[in-house]
């Protein structure tokens, strides 16, 4: 009599035991990876929007007291839009604390490098950081009146906004809680690279350099360790003309 061959009970279910052993193995690579390559992705997005961000505020705020006709009166009350409290000597820097600045400058007009007056699109801007809910804002005067209360800039931006954005960071300088580092988004220096305490109010005249300062945290966790990614990116800059108005 032919002997038949083939597997017994006990053999068919150790290979299905082995096969889903290593299906679970594939599978666990595999998702591994996926969370790598997605946390990976999100950190390069949220490096980029920091450092996009830094770059936009460092060039704006470089032309801080531009004033290429030397028109002298020029310098407004921004008040009406910011709540800051002006003071004409202060030649295009009207406010200087730790988590906001508000600066002037004359870069348009019937021409377009100055007029000799303020108040054309972005001459008038504010940078305010809400440590609250961790996010800064850019805040424009225009002829046609105020961005209310400020464009999201980086960050989460304001609660039940319809155009709210998918945040990638939270901007975490000087926010309480474990893990920040109390740094001020801006550091202000005189002429001899002395620091000025902030807020500065009568020593506005006697900055030279503005120091930026951005400690941001991914928005999502990452999967593997379980923790935000931190990025910091700092850059130093001297206003473009924060000088006396001469007199002849």
């Amino acid at each position: 009599m032919k002997k038949e061959n083939g597997f017994t009970l006990v053999e068919t279910i150790v290979s299905l035991f082995i096969g889903m052993l290593m299906l679970i193995a594939i599978y666990t690579i595999v998702n591994s990876a996926q969370r790598s390559s997605s946390g990976v992705e999100r950190r390069v997005i949220a490096q980029q929007d920091a450092r996009a961000a830094l770059e936009l505020m460092a060039m704006e705020i470089r032309m801080a007291s531009y004033n290429p006709t030397l028109t002298s009166n020029i310098w407004v009350d921004p008040a009406n839009c910011f709540s800051v409290a002006a003071n004409q000597t202060y030649k295009g820097i009207q406010e200087a604390t730790a988590n906001s600045i508000t600066i002037e400058m004359d870069i348009g007009g019937a021409v377009a490098d100055g007029d000799g007056a303020i108040g054309d699109d972005n001459e008038i801007i504010r940078y305010n950081y809400d440590t609250t809910n961790q996010y800064i804002t850019r805040e424009t005067k225009a002829p046609g009146g105020c961005t209310p209360g400020g464009q999201p800039f980086l960050g989460d931006t304001v609660a039940n906004d319809a155009l709210k954005k998918s945040k990638t960071v939270l901007v975490v300088n000087n926010t309480a809680g474990a893990g920040n580092t109390a740094i001020p988004v801006f550091r202000y220096y005189d002429g001899a690279g002395n620091p000025i305490t902030a807020p500065v109010t009568t020593s506005i005249p006697d900055i030279r350099r503005v120091e930026i300062t951005l400690v941001a945290d991914t928005s999502s966790v990452d999967q593997g360790s379980g923790v935000r990614k931190r990025i910091i990116y700092s850059t130093s800059v001297i206003p473009r003309n924060h000088i006396p108005i001469p007199t002849y």
